[in-house]
């Protein structure tokens, strides 16, 4: 009994946070758009019995996702996102797999004055941080009028309201979830072994490629997932720093709930995101079981 109470709590809690809403969402994405509130049919009449149960189940439909598999917008949406996710993802870990090693490699009284500079940026509101962005990468931010006294341009870069701004964005923002994962890898990482590597003759190069990136693995796959995921649905980002020009499923999700006002459709779209961001969670646990198993 003390075995079943302790493992029902965290199922309670995805029961009643995850799955349940997930439920919702769904029926109202099998539902048909009216002007009411909430804006759906059909409704769930209880008190006519079983008939009413009968009704509700037939008035469910699929019209929802077929229409997003007819409107070439939304799939131009996933791709877009799917896109810039992969390429910040990879950015994200081009920028944290260095500062995670040198973190890593720092003497023992720097590492938390290090760790305390990567979630620094946390200490402020995230919409804050955005909008310094905007300032930064703006014609008259602070980014092109530094480059024009420096003299490398002779007028301001267009880099605000561009995919490239949102990469930025997402970079600096989601950079520590890269960073502290790697970091924790490493840190694992017995230095022996790479003593032992280059007394075989190895060079620090060849020691890196085949000692340290093969046991940081699983930081830098837990990194990359916890990057990835994110930024597939991110919203904020996109609007503030990509501008109209910036397709997101985030944004299209956003314009069908609150603009259009348009629940089932707008959970539909949330639906099938959500169905895109399971497949990566479930291989990254299949790849922590093996990893698990292995170590064993």
């Amino acid at each position: 009994m003390r075995r079943f109470g302790l493992i029902s709590v965290p199922y309670l809690w995805l029961l009643a946070l995850f799955l349940v809403p997930f439920l919702i969402v769904l029926k109202i994405a099998l539902s048909d758009y009216t002007l009411a509130i909430p804006p759906y049919t059909p409704t769930l009449d209880l008190s006519q019995g079983w008939s009413g149960v009968t009704d509700w189940w037939a008035g469910l439909d699929m019209e929802n996702f077929w229409f997003l598999a007819s409107d070439d917008l939304y799939w131009k949406a996933y791709l877009s996102s799917l896109k810039i996710a992969l390429i910040s993802t990879l950015l994200t870990l081009m920028v944290g797999y260095p500062i995670a090693y040198g973190m890593a490699r720092a003497p023992d009284e720097w590492r938390p004055t290090l760790m305390m500079l990567v979630i620094l940026p946390f200490w402020t509101s995230f919409l804050i941080r955005v909008y310094a962005w905007k300032a930064i990468l703006s014609n008259e931010g602070l980014l092109n009028q530094l480059l024009m006294y420096i003299g490398i341009i002779q007028e301001p870069l267009v880099i605000l309201n561009t995919n490239l701004a949102v990469y930025i964005g997402i970079v600096y923002t989601y950079l520590p979830f890269m960073v502290l994962p790697i970091y924790a890898a490493l840190d694992r990482l017995d230095a022996s072994l790479l003593e032992a590597a280059e007394d075989l003759g190895c060079s620090r190069l060849s020691a890196f490629w085949l000692i340290t990136m093969p046991l940081s693995k699983q930081g830098i796959i837990a990194g990359s997932f916890l990057v990835f995921i994110p930024a597939m649905g991110e919203f904020v980002i996109p609007a503030l720093l990509g501008g109209s020009k910036t397709l997101m499923i985030g944004k299209v999700l956003w314009e069908e709930f609150f603009s259009n006002r348009d629940w089932p459709v707008a959970s539909a779209v949330a639906v099938i995101l959500l169905l895109l961001l399971i497949i990566p969670i479930v291989l990254f646990q299949r790849n922590e079981e093996k990893h698990r198993e292995a170590s064993r």
